[in-house]
C-alpha cells in the first residue's frame, strides 16, 4: 500500500456572491489546489487547500510539491509516521502557516487512501461516534447586507432544512449589530440556533460590551471576537460574558491549541483542517479538547470535516459552506437539521473529473 505518486491540479471557483466580513476584504471567488496520492493497491488519496481570492494558491502548490520526495515510497497505513517525518523535516522553515498546509494537504490524502485501501470509512476506522452531525449554514449574512436582506436570506437557510445559522457581525457602532442580529433572530425563530460571527475584528473591550448586549438573543456561540493571536483577550470575553465563545480556526497544530487551553480562550474549538494540520493533527485536538470537556467543530473543508466529526464524541456542529461543493461526485445528505455521516471508504467524498476539466486553471 505505498504511494506511488503524488500530483496537483489548480482549480478556480466562483462564488454564488461575494464575501465581506469585519476583516474588510471580500472576494468573490477561490483557488484551490487539488492533491492526489496514487499508489500502487490501485486507490487515490485526495484533499485540497484553498486560499480566498485565489490569492497566492501557487505558494501552497509549492509547498505539497516540495515534500513529494518525503512521502512517495511511503505506506499510507503509516500516516503518523509520516506526519512525523515531515514535521521534522520542516524544522528551519517553521510550523505555522503554509508549512503546515502543505503537511496538511498530504496527512489528509494519506488518510483518505488508507480508507479506500481498506475498503473503510474513516469514521468507522475511529470507532463511529455519530452518523449524524448537526448542521448550520455558514453560507451568506455577510456584513454587506441590510437588516432586512439579513432577515430574508436566514428564512431561506431555514427552510433548506439546517438546523442553525451564522452571520457576521463588525460593524463600527455596536448598535448597528445588535440591529441585525435582532432582524436574523426574529427571522428565524427562537428554536434555530444563531452563531455569531466577529471574524476577528474587535478589541476585548468592544467584545465585550457588544457580547452582553447580544445576550438577549440566545445566541449558540460568539465567534473569534478578538485577533487570534489575543488568546489574553479571548478569554477575558470568555469569562465576561454567558455565550460560549467558539475560536481556533486560525490556530496551527495541537500547540496552538494547548495555548488556547491555557488561557480559556474558547468554550468550542473550530479546528481547519489546513491550517490545524491535517487529519492527524485534528485528531490530536478533537481528544485533548476531550479531556477537557471542550465541544469541537470544524472550519470549512465541510465534506471532509463530516466524515471527521463524525468519529467523536464531543463534535457539536458541522459548518456548511458551500464552496467547494461542485468539485465532487457526491452530496451532503441533510435530514432533520443533520447532516448525515457517509459510510463510504475513506473520507466519503470523492472529485469529479469532468468538474475538474471545468474549472481546471492550468
Amino acid at each position: 500500500m505505498r504511494v506511488t505518486d503524488l500530483r496537483t491540479i489548480i482549480v478556480e471557483l466562483p462564488l454564488a456572491r461575494p464575501t465581506l466580513n469585519s476583516s474588510g476584504v471580500g472576494h468573490d471567488r477561490i483557488r484551490c489546489v487539488l492533491v492526489f496520492l496514487d499508489t500502487d493497491v490501485g486507490v487515490t488519496g485526495e484533499s485540497f487547500l484553498f486560499t480566498n481570492g485565489g490569492r497566492r494558491i501557487e505558494v501552497l502548490e509549492t509547498m505539497v510539491q516540495s515534500l513529494k520526495p518525503a512521502v512517495v515510497g511511503s505506506d499510507v497505513r503509516h500516516a503518523e509516521r509520516i506526519w512525523d517525518k515531515l514535521w521534522r523535516e520542516l524544522y528551519f522553515l517553521g510550523h505555522k502557516g503554509v508549512t503546515i498546509f502543505g503537511l496538511a494537504a498530504i496527512d489528509t490524502a494519506l488518510w483518505d487512501a488508507k480508507g479506500k485501501a481498506l475498503n473503510a470509512s474513516f469514521t468507522s476506522m475511529l470507532g463511529s461516534a455519530h452518523d449524524r452531525i448537526p448542521v448550520y449554514s455558514s453560507a451568506g449574512l455577510w456584513l454587506s447586507a441590510t437588516p432586512d436582506e439579513l432577515a430574508k436570506e436566514a428564512a431561506g437557510y431555514v427552510a433548506q432544512g439546517f438546523a442553525g445559522v451564522k452571520m457576521r457581525v463588525g460593524k463600527k457602532h455596536i448598535e448597528e449589530d445588535v440591529e441585525r442580529v435582532a432582524a436574523v433572530r426574529k427571522a428565524i425563530g427562537p428554536k434555530v440556533s444563531l452563531m455569531c460571527d466577529a471574524s476577528r475584528g474587535f478589541t476585548a473591550d468592544h467584545a465585550i460590551r457588544l457580547g452582553r448586549k447580544l445576550e438577549a438573543f440566545d445566541l449558540t456561540w460568539y465567534e473569534e471576537p478578538v485577533p487570534p493571536y489575543d488568546h489574553r483577550g479571548s478569554g477575558r470575553v470568555a469569562a465576561a460574558i454567558d455565550t460560549p465563545i467558539a475560536s481556533g480556526e486560525t490556530e496551527a497544530t495541537r500547540y496552538g491549541f494547548r495555548e488556547m487551553l491555557a488561557h480559556g480562550s474558547a468554550d468550542i474549538w473550530m479546528a481547519d483542517l489546513g491550517r490545524v494540520g491535517g487529519v492527524s493533527e485534528f485528531i490530536k485536538v478533537a481528544h485533548l479538547a476531550a479531556a477537557h470537556d471542550i465541544a469541537i467543530s470544524n472550519h470549512l473543508f465541510t465534506e471532509p470535516s463530516l466524515s471527521i466529526l463524525g468519529a467523536f464524541a464531543n463534535a457539536t456542529w458541522l459548518e456548511y459552506m458551500p464552496w467547494t461543493a461542485m468539485l465532487y461526485r457526491e452530496r451532503m445528505v441533510i435530514e432533520d437539521g443533520h447532516a448525515v455521516v457517509p459510510d463510504r471508504p475513506g473520507l466519503g467524498f470523492t472529485f469529479d473529473p469532468d468538474a475538474i476539466e471545468r474549472y481546471r486553471v492550468r
